[in-house]
């Protein structure tokens, strides 16, 4: 079987969960998968722009962000949507439609919605044969990710999965198998010698401050109001925010750049206080990790907020006061953290990757 799994880089979640199929499959070893970003198959001018605008957007101008937005999911304004597109996109990946229709893959996987869109197209034309599984990687739907011509959609959740039906999917389409994560997520490993091993101090409570792939957030000041509490700071690819925070770190704070072993910090945290991004949700859920969001992008992130709220495993967003006062909550009465994962584990889906990889 000839599987294509593939992405679009611009935030970091298509491309990680992309990543954990495409590994899933190749262990199985019964299939010939490659992993591809989309954006290598378009004109170099919009391989460039596609990710620095998005970038921009959310970190510079994050109310325009969520205007868009919220723009492009009204419902009287799809026809004209999907003209747009489709003329944007027919543009811009006309060498992903060429490598599409040349190589005919058995079944295409795809985990965001420019790769969506242009796959279902060519389903809809008759220029590809291939089963076409669309993996949505957030808790709530916008009606980009809705196309005419995809085979299969999976869900983060039945909220998910009842979105999608709304938006006029069928329900035989729709499988809420999770957002998928890589599997050393689910490893539950021996957590004293994980913590001597990254200098971890055992006896307290650890606050792991993820600020997403771009290091956005009031970082500094939510380091300062939880100076009393062991943190872990991870900067991802802000490297001017890692140079800021290191000479400020108080005793007991952890100051990092970009990581490859946030399961382990995961592991080792009692609670993560993070941006709302599907992927880290979905890998804190696998963890059992309570979150608190702050700085939550217009659009995608509020709404993956609404629905945790929904399950009662989120309160929202929070102001700086507002996580200062619920960790010293939880830290106070830790039977409370007992019991939010608790609700946890309804939403956590350690086996979506295997679960996706059986509607191929």
């Amino acid at each position: 079987m000839k599987i294509l799994v593939i992405h679009a880089t611009a935030g970091a979640g298509h491309k990680k969960a992309a990543e954990a199929i495409f590994h899933g499959i190749e262990a199985r070893g019964n299939a010939d998968v490659r992993l591809v970003d989309a954006l290598d198959y378009t004109n170099p001018f919009f391989k460039k722009t596609y990710p620095w605008f998005y970038g921009f957007l959310v970190t510079r101008l994050p109310w325009a962000w969520g205007f868009f937005f919220g723009l492009l999911d009204i419902p009287w304004m799809q026809p004209l949507v999907h003209v747009v597109r489709r003329l944007y996109n027919g543009f811009n990946a006309q060498n992903l439609q060429k490598f599409l229709i040349q190589e005919q893959f058995d079944a295409i996987i795809t985990t965001q919605f420019l790769s969506a869109e242009v796959s279902a197209y060519l389903k809809r034309e008759g220029k590809i044969r291939s089963k076409v599984i669309c993996v949505v990687t957030d808790f709530d739907v916008h009606r980009i990710w809705v196309n005419e011509g995809i085979d299969v959609y999976t869900g983060a959740c039945e909220y998910t999965k009842n979105k999608l039906i709304a938006l006029g999917v069928p329900s035989e389409k729709i499988f809420a198998t999770g957002i998928p994560t890589d599997a050393k997520f689910a490893v539950d490993p021996d957590t004293v010698a994980l913590k001597k091993k990254l200098g971890i101090q055992d006896g307290i409570l650890t606050v792991l401050i993820a600020t997403g792939s771009f290091g956005m957030g009031p970082i500094e000041e939510i380091m300062e109001l939880l100076k009393d509490y062991q943190l872990l700071i991870v900067c991802g690819h802000n490297k001017e925010l890692y140079e800021r925070l290191k000479p400020k770190a108080h005793k007991n704070t952890h100051v990092l750049g970009l990581v490859h072993n946030m399961d382990e910090l995961m592991s080792v945290s009692n609670v993560m206080v993070t941006k709302p991004g599907g992927l880290s949700i979905a890998e804190a859920l696998v963890k059992k990790l309570p979150m608190i969001f702050f700085s939550a992008i217009p659009g995608q992130e509020t709404n993956n907020i609404k629905v945790l709220s929904s399950y009662e495993v989120s309160e929202g967003q929070s102001s700086l006061p507002q996580i200062a006062e619920t960790i010293n909550e939880w830290n106070a009465n830790p039977q409370d953290l007992v019991a939010l994962r608790q609700r946890m584990i309804e939403l956590s889906k350690p086996n979506a990757v295997a679960d996706i990889i059986t509607l191929l």
